[in-house]
């Protein structure tokens, strides 16, 4: 891969605290103009990682790369759009319109471009809407969802290459969790770069088209949605989705270590791993005999939730993560 399709090259970093080594070995490649899922559980050292490549943080040892260029090497710094987990910045007595202002000055923007700017992303956003002006509102006295739009705004004023989002679903309702992975799919189409790290793999899925998944500090996955779910998949995976009482009548049948190797119970809907020489076929003729009621039935590839669960173990579903976005 040639340097100018590469927005970011991470190569064998390792970050260590006192006793705890937060980053391992960590390796991996970033395409231009991708959106890139950096995925795990709280604490897997997503955001070590992160707060490396923007040179928060050296490495102990490793290599990184931005932009074609040393990821301390400050020129670069213009061409990346950062909002952290946390809205540090984005709090006091700031009124949410001058907050992107104030972000739209420190990039150098002059204030007739930043105010047209500003009011692009307020709307886009749905900060400024036919019936509500949250420019004047207080960020102080907007929920967490809501400061997180307002600080994604002041992020996206100069027009950054590059987007990096720490957590960025962290405290969104469903409504806003939509809109934020519409306006990162927009920045995809636009040619830029996004990553961001997660624990909620639904929200990954629908929208990386790469991924790696971290755990306890090591990239266990790493590679393109396709190829990752064309490696884990399988012609002995089914999805089932049951209806009304579907999934109890099913419970003999997915326990059945003669059909059945193993399963992901999601509730209403599992993913179903055939033992070797078995096909869908039979598990279909075992669901009827038993009387299931069916609302999908077919073979299908591993979902993101499913690959973490096999690369990180059930305990990352303890550790924070979760299938929905």
């Amino acid at each position: 891969m040639s340097a100018s399709s590469v927005a970011i090259r991470v190569d064998h970093v390792r970050k260590a605290y006192a006793n705890h080594v937060a980053v391992r070995d960590v390796s991996l490649v970033v395409p231009t103009g991708t959106v890139f899922g950096l995925l795990g559980p709280n604490g897997a050292g997503k955001t070590t990682t992160i707060r490396m490549i923007l040179n928060l943080m050296v490495p102990d040892s490793g290599t990184i790369e931005v932009l074609g260029r040393p990821h301390s090497d400050p020129t670069i710094t213009d061409r990346l759009g950062v909002s952290p987990r946390r809205t540090g910045d984005c709090t006091g007595r700031w009124r949410c319109g001058a907050f992107c202002a104030s972000s739209g000055a420190s990039k150098g923007l002059d204030k007739k471009d930043a105010d047209r700017r500003i009011d692009h992303w307020l709307e886009r956003l749905g900060l400024r809407t036919a019936t509500q002006d949250w420019s004047t509102a207080k960020v102080d006295d907007l929920s967490r969802g809501m400061q997180q739009k307002v600080q994604f705004a002041g992020t996206m004023l100069h027009d950054p290459q590059l987007v990096i989002l720490d957590e960025p679903f962290s405290g969104l309702d469903p409504v806003n969790a939509q809109a934020l992975k519409d306006t990162v799919l927009d920045l995809r189409r636009d040619g830029r770069t996004v990553i961001f790290s997660t624990h909620v793999m639904d929200a990954a899925e629908r929208m990386c088209d790469a991924v790696a998944i971290i755990a306890r500090g090591e990239v266990v996955a790493n590679g393109s949605l396709g190829a990752l779910k064309a490696e884990f998949g399988g012609p002995g995976r089914v999805a089932i989705q049951f209806s009304g009482d579907g999934r109890d009548k099913a419970r003999a049948v997915l326990e059945d270590r003669a059909l059945v190797g193993r399963y992901d119970d999601q509730g209403q809907q599992v993913e179903v791993d055939l033992i070797p020489g078995a096909s869908s076929q039979q598990l279909l003729r075992a669901l009827v005999a038993q009387d299931v009621e069916l609302v999908r039935f077919d073979r299908t590839e591993a979902s993101l939730h499913r690959i973490f669960l096999e690369r990180v173990g059930a305990t990352g579903v303890e550790e924070g993560v979760s299938g929905h976005g």
